[in-house]
C-alpha cells in the first residue's frame, strides 16, 4: 500500500540548530525516495495564508467578463487568466482554471538573434474588478521566495555543498511562476483529470492547498495521497535540482485528481527558479553521494536543457498552445502550430 508525505520544520536545517544534521539526512533521504513533503516551520503566518486563500476565492467568483478582462492570450509573457479546460498535460485535457503571475518586469527590447526567453520578461495581469489582489499577490510572492531560497540551501548542505552554490544563478533576480488554481468538481468536468502527471521544472515548488483534497504524488507502489495539512505547504523537487546533482535528486511524477461531486479545489502553487540567463552547474558530490547518482531522468517527450531559459520557455509553450500560437508561432514547427501540444502543466 502507498505510504504518506513526511512532515519536516523548516527550523531544523538552520544553522547551529541541534537537530540539523539529522534534518539534513532525513532530508536527504526524503529526496532520494518520494521527492515530496510537507514543510512546517516555515515562518509565514496563518493570517496572510488565510487571506491570500480568501482572495483567490473572491477571484474565481468573480463574473467571467472580468476574469477574460485577464485573459493570458493577451500576453505574450503567458500571464493572467486562463478558463477551465485550455491547458493540456501529455495530450489529455486539463480540468481546472487558473491564473498565473510571475517577476513582474518592463518587457526587454527584444532583437533579432537573442535567445527566444527574453520574450517571457514582462509585467502580470491583474483584474480592475479586484484591486486588493496585486498587493497580495506581491507580498506573497515575496515571503514564498524567501522561503523557497530557505529550503534550497538546505538541499545544498544535504548535498554536501556550501549554502550559498546555487546563488550565482538565481542571485539578483529568480524566475518565479505563481499559478492561483480552482478545480472544478467532478459534476462540472469530462474527466477525473485536474491535472495530468507531470513533473515541475524548477528548483523547487511550494504549494499550499485549502482544504480539499486531491493531489497525489507517483510512490513505488502507486500513488500517494497528499490531503491538506493546515499551516504547512507541500515541497517538491523540480528538474533543476535533478540536473545540478546528475540525477542524485529526482523529479517526481505528481497528479491533481478532480474533487468528487459539487465539491470544489483551491491551491496556490510557487514555483521557484533560477534565473532565466543562467546554465545548471553539475555539483561536485562528496564521493559518498556521487556513488549513489542515477543520472537523469530520460523522457523523450520532455527533454531537459541545462539552459534555464530554453528549459522555462518549452514548459510555457506546451502549457499554454493558445499563447504560443497567438505570440510565437516562429517558435513552432509545422505540426505544433495544429496540434495539443506535450505539457507539463506550467
Amino acid at each position: 500500500m502507498p505510504g504518506s508525505l513526511p512532515i519536516l520544520d523548516l527550523r531544523r536545517f538552520e544553522a547551529g540548530h541541534p537537530e540539523r544534521d539529522d534534518a539534513l539526512l532525513e532530508l536527504r533521504r526524503v529526496a532520494r525516495s518520494v521527492g515530496f513533503f510537507y514543510l512546517a516551520g516555515h515562518g509565514i503566518p496563518q493570517e496572510e495564508i488565510d487571506g491570500i486563500i480568501a482572495l483567490s476565492k473572491r477571484f474565481f467568483a468573480l463574473p467571467e467578463a472580468d476574469k477574460l478582462e485577464i485573459q493570458m492570450v493577451k500576453s505574450p509573457h503567458f500571464r493572467g487568466y486562463n478558463r477551465a479546460g485550455a491547458e493540456f498535460t501529455r495530450g489529455k485535457q486539463d480540468w481546472r482554471e487558473q491564473v498565473d503571475f510571475g517577476t513582474d518586469r518592463a518587457p526587454l527590447n527584444v532583437k533579432p538573434g537573442d535567445p527566444a526567453w527574453k520574450r517571457l520578461t514582462g509585467p502580470n495581469q491583474y483584474p480592475s474588478a479586484l484591486p486588493d489582489l496585486k498587493p497580495a499577490v506581491e507580498k506573497w510572492l515575496a515571503d514564498v521566495t524567501d522561503v523557497g531560497i530557505r529550503v534550497l540551501k538546505a538541499f545544498a548542505a544535504a548535498l554536501g555543498q556550501p549554502e550559498d552554490v546555487f546563488e550565482p544563478i538565481y542571485e539578483g533576480g529568480p524566475n518565479q511562476l505563481l499559478k492561483i488554481i480552482h478545480y472544478p468538481g467532478r459534476d462540472h468536468t469530462e474527466s477525473d483529470q485536474g491535472v495530468g502527471a507531470h513533473k515541475d521544472s524548477g528548483f523547487v515548488t511550494i504549494l499550499l492547498q485549502d482544504t480539499v483534497p486531491g493531489l497525489q504524488v507517483e510512490g513505488e507502489d502507486g500513488w500517494i495521497d497528499a490531503p491538506p495539512v493546515r499551516g504547512t505547504f507541500v515541497v517538491n523537487i523540480g528538474e533543476i535540482l535533478e540536473l545540478a546533482s546528475n540525477g542524485y535528486l529526482r523529479a517526481n511524477v505528481h497528479r491533481v485528481v478532480t474533487p468528487p461531486g459539487s465539491t470544489d479545489r483551491l491551491s496556490i502553487a510557487f514555483f521557484l527558479g533560477a534565473s532565466l540567463a543562467a546554465s545548471v552547474p553539475v555539483l561536485d558530490l562528496p564521493p559518498e553521494l556521487a556513488a549513489e547518482v542515477r543520472g537523469l531522468t530520460a523522457d523523450p517527450q520532455n527533454p531537459l536543457f541545462r539552459e534555464v531559459g530554453r528549459n522555462f520557455l518549452k514548459s510555457r509553450l506546451r502549457s499554454h498552445p493558445d499563447v504560443a500560437q497567438a505570440h510565437h508561432a516562429d517558435l513552432l514547427d509545422p505540426e505544433q502550430r495544429t496540434a495539443k501540444l506535450v505539457a507539463n502543466a506550467y
